[in-house]
């Protein structure tokens, strides 16, 4: 029987996958709590000295490059590396490639000597890491590549040939995310716009994706996909309780993690809004 996204979803809460994070330290507690929030249990070190030695221990690797410097680059290769030595799932986001030489040519070169189970991007990025150049709107997609209904085809074509090139899964987020590997890809219709004026969802969408595609490594279309929907759905609730509370943008970001924390296998099913193409 073929994996369900709700199967994905109670595989993380039974497992609770241990993480171990080299991200961002603007949202590193965020990202952080959304694990605590799904199921999993952070860790975050990112010193050169312990990186390989936390990965060991722990059963999947989430790298970010948000805050990037050279410091902290030679832990993510370092434990990186150990992830695969191990087998091990590792996930990337790319956060702003295309927004500088050195996020740019750091990005790539993980993509090149480090085999990522998914990577997590806006489509700028995704297509920055597939050139070898390109262009952001600071971290943020820009306005020219977002995915639209009218262009959906064509980036659903480009998600599957990035997933095949690199032997990952591509995870594209934005207000249509596809999810695919070389073969298939889920078209997902959840969110809402509020969740772009917070900082870090993209940083927490991550983290929960690797959490699950730690406790479902067999199946990482389908747990990335779940992780999506999770987020997603959660968006969507979170906005709805702000309206209510007439909060704002800092009630939203806690909403997001409590909706996450709620989530169970029958909303999920009822409120994910995917196709698979």
């Amino acid at each position: 029987m073929d994996t369900t996204i709700e199967q994905c979803l109670e595989q993380v809460r039974q497992t609770v996958p241990l993480i171990h994070n080299i991200t961002n330290y603007v949202t590193v507690n965020d990202c952080a709590n959304i694990l605590l929030a799904c199921g999993g249990s952070p860790i975050m070190a990112d010193d050169e000295e312990e990186a390989a030695q936390i990965t060991a221990v722990c059963g999947g690797l989430n790298i970010n490059i948000g805050t990037l410097n050279k410091r902290t680059i030679a832990s993510m290769f370092l434990a990186g590396r150990k992830a695969n030595e191990l087998g091990h799932p590792a996930v990337l986001d790319p956060v702003g490639a295309g927004a500088s030489d050195l996020r740019t040519d750091t990005a790539r070169r993980l993509l090149e000597e480090i085999r990522f189970a998914v990577v997590r991007g806006n489509i700028s990025e995704m297509k920055t890491l597939a050139a070898g150049a390109g262009t952001t709107k600071g971290v943020d997609a820009d306005v020219a590549d977002r995915v639209t209904e009218e262009n959906l085809d064509q980036a659903v074509a480009f998600a599957k040939e990035f997933a095949s090139r690199y032997n990952t899964v591509a995870a594209i987020s934005g207000a249509l995310d596809i999810v695919a590997d070389g073969e298939r890809a889920y078209v997902i219709r959840n969110g809402h716009p509020v969740m772009a004026q917070i900082t870090g969802s993209g940083c927490m969408l991550t983290a929960m994706t690797a959490a699950y595609v730690t406790a479902n490594r067999e199946h990482p279309l389908e747990a990335a996909a779940a992780a999506f929907c999770v987020m997603g759905i959660s968006g969507e609730r979170a906005y709805e309780r702000m309206r209510r509370e007439n909060g704002g943008n800092a009630s939203f970001r806690t909403y997001l993690i409590d909706e996450v924390y709620k989530m169970d296998g029958q909303v999920l099913m009822r409120e994910a809004k995917y196709e698979v193409r």
